[in-house]
Order: C-alpha cells, then sequence, then structure tokens
C-alpha cells in the first residue's frame, strides 16, 4: 500500500465498524481505507476466526486493527489476518479502557515503548503487508512533547512507517472511553510538529475532525486525516471523499443508491439467521439533516423490529425519505 491509501481513512470503533457497517460505508467511497473494530490476539487464537476475521472482498481496501502485548500472539494473530487477505495490520495503542488496560494492550502501552517495538518487530517480520501503530498524543502525566518523539522513534526502529495518532492524550484512571474522546483537548498541531520532525514518516491525523473542509485542511501539515464518530454519524459525507482526497472523476454515489447496493446482503444476511438491524442500524444517519430524515429512522426502528422484518423495510423507509421517488424501487421489488 502506498502513503496515498492513507489519504483518508474511517477509524476503527467498537461495536460499529463491523462487517455491515464496512460494507455499507465501501458503498460510499471506493477509496477510503476502512477499519475494523479492535480485535484481541487471544481471540483469534482461541476464538471462530471465521466470525471475528471474515469480510466480503467489496470492503477492500481493508485493514485488521488488533490489540495484544504478546509479540509472539500479535505475531501468529497478524500472519493469520494476512492469510485472510486484509491489506494492513494496525496495532491498537490508543484504547483507554479499563478493561484493555487490565490486559495490558491500548494506551497504557504508550508508556512502554520498546515492548511496542518488539510487538511490532515480530508482526512487521511475521507479514508481508504494512504493521502501522494508532496512538495517542500521551497518557496521563506523559505529557512531554519529548515522550511523543521517543515513543515514534523507538517503534518506528522496529519496522513501523505509518503512525495513525489522535490528537488527544488519554488519561487512564479517572475518565471513562467516552470522556477520553471528549474531554482531553485536541492538540493537532503536535501532530503537525511530529510530522515535521519525521517527514521520512506518514502521519495521519485522527479526533475531533467533523467534516471534509477540517479533513482537508489537516492535509496541508500531515499525509492523512481517519474520521471515526463524523463518518459514522453523517456517512453521507462519505460520497464526496474519492472526488476530493483521490481525484476521482466519477460522480457522487446517491443516498437512494448506496442504501439499494445493501439489499442483496440484508437477504443474505437474514437468510442466515441474522436480523435486519444488524446492517440497517448503521444507516441511520445517512439522511442527517434533511427534511425527511426522522422518517426514515422512525420507519427503521419501528418498523425494523417487528416479527418479519425484511428488506422491504429498508425499500419503504427509503421511497418516504426520498419523498416518492424511491416507489420504483419498491415496485420492482414487489
Amino acid at each position: 500500500m502506498s502513503p496515498a491509501s492513507h489519504r483518508f481513512c474511517v477509524a476503527p470503533m467498537m461495536d460499529w465498524t463491523d462487517r455491515h457497517c464496512r460494507l455499507f460505508h465501501r458503498g460510499l467511497t471506493r477509496h477510503g481505507l476502512l477499519y475494523t473494530e479492535m480485535v484481541t490476539a487471544e481471540a483469534i487464537l482461541h476464538g471462530d476466526r471465521g466470525r471475528l476475521l471474515g469480510f466480503d472482498a467489496a470492503e477492500q481496501p481493508l485493514a485488521l486493527q488488533l490489540g495484544g502485548s504478546d509479540p509472539a500472539k500479535l505475531a501468529t494473530a497478524a500472519r493469520i489476518g494476512a492469510d485472510f487477505g486484509y491489506r494492513e495490520i494496525n496495532l491498537n495503542v490508543g484504547c483507554p479502557s479499563d478493561r484493555v488496560q487490565e490486559g495490558r494492550f491500548g494506551a497504557c502501552l504508550m508508556a512502554e515503548p520498546s515492548l511496542v517495538a518488539s510487538c511490532v518487530a515480530a508482526m512487521v517480520e511475521a507479514v508481508p503487508i504494512p504493521v502501522t501503530v494508532k496512538c495517542r498524543i500521551g497518557i496521563d502525566d506523559q505529557d512531554a512533547e519529548a515522550d511523543l518523539q521517543n515513543f515514534v522513534d523507538t517503534v518506528a526502529g522496529a519496522g513501523c512507517r505509518i503512525f495513525i495518532v489522535h490528537a488527544r492524550k488519554a488519561w487512564l484512571k479517572g475518565l471513562s472511553p467516552k470522556e477520553n474522546r471528549e474531554i482531553p483537548p485536541l492538540d493537532y498541531s503536535r501532530v503537525y510538529r511530529l510530522k515535521a520532525a519525521r517527514p521520512d514518516l506518514t502521519i495521519i491525523l485522527n479526533g475531533g475532525i467533523e467534516d471534509l473542509d477540517a479533513a482537508d485542511g489537516h492535509l496541508a501539515h500531515v499525509d492523512g486525516v481517519m474520521l471515526g464518530r463524523a463518518a459514522y454519524q453523517n456517512p453521507f459525507l462519505l460520497a464526496d471523499v474519492d472526488r476530493r482526497f483521490f481525484g476521482a472523476s466519477e460522480p457522487a454515489v446517491t443516498r437512494c443508491a448506496a442504501l439499494e447496493r445493501l439489499v442483496p446482503a440484508i437477504e443474505r444476511h437474514m437468510a442466515s439467521g441474522g436480523r435486519l438491524s444488524n446492517i440497517t442500524r448503521h444507516v441511520l444517519g445517512l439522511y442527517h439533516g434533511r427534511p425527511r430524515g426522522r422518517l426514515f429512522r422512525r420507519i427503521l426502528s419501528e418498523d425494523g423490529q417487528r416479527p418479519g422484518a425484511d428488506a422491504g423495510v429498508l425499500i419503504k423507509a427509503i421511497a418516504a425519505a426520498e419523498g416518492g421517488n424511491g416507489i420504483a424501487l419498491a415496485a420492482a421489488a414487489e
């Protein structure tokens, strides 16, 4: 993968960026890099790998985010991920939750750059695809700029060339994961200076980026941007990513077309025993700010929970949101 592939990324988000969410997002952007939810190395070694790692080929380009701190286990998990077809292995060094800390991975590893370097070196040796790291700008009282520089220099020395940096520090004690996404102040300039100090590395900025205009502004200072909640809660912004960040000339996909593409996936998922809401919960924000957006969400939320709910509920919601313009689609499905 070239550095340009990271110009725009959608963040790994627990309970959100599952395979259904990623397939939906891929229908909006062909080039943005997508990430899985974090999967622990232990889960991959001992769990149902098909369920944990399986994905639709249409989701590519796709990166796997791993959690862990044992170099040998991470190397094995990375090798398994590469065999599944992922384009990149990303190590989570940014999650501040108590559960993650108890497992000795996530943001607490920023205090142990040599251990992270050992993990990265083992994974780099194990796989032929890029191994990247997602981290914070610091943790707790580790707030000196030199600490971040030392962390990056140490890990880069082990073979990591791409760093995704959430521009907030993490407080491991005293703040919840949600508070850690909102309370510590953003310090974009620190990430800019990191890029200036290490122009040989690919530095991706994450944290608090609300729209594509803001993302564009950051690209004057870093190599790429990663959006999380903004992309999930207002997913239609992804429809302009290919044009703005990857030079695509094709017209942006419409909301209706992006949803229509999900119908076969819904039918397959339900045929295998899945629920409609497993997929439609990810599309609720597609009509964010639109006149009939609330009606769209209500149909999916209410009708989608009724016995026998199927793809027809989504088709009904499209027709309602489009003011009747989706009626042809609904008729074709009858």
